[in-house]
C-alpha cells in the first residue's frame, strides 16, 4: 500500500498527528497549572462573573458557562482571569476562591485550582490520557499498514 499521497495509511498518521497535537497542547496545560499550584503565590480571590457564552452553530452544547474570577495581587493590582471547568457545580458570584498565580505575570498566569476547584486539573489529565491515547493507537495502526 502507498503511504503517499493517499489511503488508509495516511489517514491514519495525519489523524493520530492531529490527535497528538491536541494531546500535548492539553498536557502543557496541565504542567502550567500544576507549577501553579505547587510553587504560585496564593491569595484570596473571588468569582466576579459567571456569563454565558455562545459557541457558535453547529456545536452539540451551543451555550456554555464561562467564569471569571478576581484578585488583588500583593502590590495591590486589580486581576480578572477566565479558567477552565471550576468544579461540578461551579461558583456563585462573589464566592470566595483560592487563587495561584504567577508573581511575574498575574494577569497571563493565575488558576483557582486547588482544594475544592480540582477541575482545571482534571479536564486538562483527562484529555492528555484520552487525545493521547487515541494518537497512540492511530500511530500505531499507521505503522502496522504502511509497513
Amino acid at each position: 500500500m502507498d503511504v503517499l499521497p493517499g489511503g488508509t495509511a495516511t489517514f491514519l498518521l495525519l489523524f493520530g498527528l492531529f490527535l497528538g497535537a491536541f494531546a500535548v497542547r492539553s498536557g502543557l496545560r496541565l504542567v502550567r497549572v500544576l507549577r501553579l499550584v505547587r510553587h504560585g503565590e496564593r491569595v484570596e480571590g473571588r468569582c466576579a462573573d459567571r456569563r454565558v457564552v455562545d459557541r457558535g452553530s453547529g456545536t452539540e452544547n451551543r451555550y456554555g458557562t464561562e467564569y471569571v474570577f478576581a484578585f488583588r495581587t500583593p502590590d495591590g493590582r486589580e486581576v480578572e482571569f477566565t479558567d477552565h471547568a471550576p468544579g461540578p457545580f461551579g461558583f456563585e458570584v462573589g464566592a470566595p476562591v483560592r487563587v495561584s498565580f504567577d508573581p511575574s505575570a498575574p494577569d497571563r498566569r493565575a488558576t483557582v485550582a486547588g482544594p475544592g476547584a480540582w477541575g482545571p486539573v482534571l479536564m486538562p489529565a483527562a484529555f492528555t490520557a484520552v487525545l493521547g491515547l487515541f494518537s497512540l493507537g492511530l500511530l500505531v495502526a499507521f505503522a502496522a499498514t504502511a509497513g
